[in-house]
């Protein structure tokens, strides 16, 4: 019975690994010259079915917890086993998310082939961050209803959101997705968010009272609405709304208890 929650836990591994081996396959044709000579991105499926994969393994990273609670066998292990599949689905699957959205990008350029395999580099930057996110985590014992620092699963469904929003393309924000400065700024600010020391709103109800989780309702109602509204667009606009809450109440928490 003990060993349920680590077996699920270990469906969220198989899921990163699953993510992984999509994102490494983006098929034979990335892009194409047209008669004008300007490059078009073919956006291959597989990457898409990375960003799903990851999706299904912050499913299972919500559910091995809730399993091991319920049926009350939490353990060191299953603790050290959580972090270590969490860095392979939510640190090294969104890197190379990352990493191919890098490569693309430039493959929009005219000296694409020229490109060096150092501007796609910054991309391994995320996971050493989730990584070092993960085990900053293990050993604070501060973070019970909290966070210190924005969690990994958020950080890696942004992401992971990102090749969903090229392929489909209902904003026009495709080239936005394939901008290397964009990517570079994104890369930059996820890092830094993982990694910082700023009090984060954790999604855990400790009462059902409307006025200590109204917070948490928000980002709940929001998520509907803009999923109908927004569709993938919708995970990056609810996770620029869970960052300022977690900023504002943290300072107002922070003014009233000095």
């Amino acid at each position: 019975m003990k060993q349920i929650p680590n077996i699920v836990t270990l469906f969220n591994l198989a899921f990163g690994c699953l993510a992984i081996v999509c994102i490494l396959q983006p098929g034979e044709n990335i892009g194409y010259l047209d008669d004008g000579n300007i490059l078009h991105i073919n956006m291959p499926e597989r990457i898409v079915w990375g960003s799903v994969f990851i999706g299904c393994a912050a499913l299972v990273d919500f559910l091995d917890g809730f399993v091991a609670r319920l049926l009350k066998v939490d353990s060191p292990m299953g603790k050290q086993l959580d972090s270590l599949a969490d860095v392979v689905s939510f640190g090294v699957a969104p890197g190379m998310i990352l990493y191919q959205l890098l490569r693309m990008s430039y493959l929009r350029e005219p000296s694409a082939f020229d490109t060096s395999t150092w501007a796609f580099l910054p991309a391994l930057l995320f996971p050493c961050c989730a990584a070092y996110r993960l085990a900053k985590f293990n050993i604070d014992t501060r973070q019970v209803y909290g966070f210190i620092g924005v969690p990994t699963p958020p950080s890696a469904l942004l992401v992971a959101s990102l090749p969903l929003v090229l392929f489909y393309d209902q904003f026009g924000l495709a080239g936005w997705v394939v901008n290397h400065w964009v990517l570079y700024a994104l890369i930059i600010v996820l890092s830094l968010l993982m990694i910082s020391n700023i009090p984060v709103l954790s999604i855990k109800f400790k009462t059902y009272s409307f006025k200590d989780n109204w917070p948490k309702w928000l980002l709940a109602v929001l998520s509907v609405v803009s999923a109908v509204v927004l569709h993938w667009v919708a995970v990056p606009f609810v996770f620029a709304v869970y960052v300022v809450l977690s900023l504002v109440i943290g300072r107002r928490q922070t003014a009233e208890n000095p």
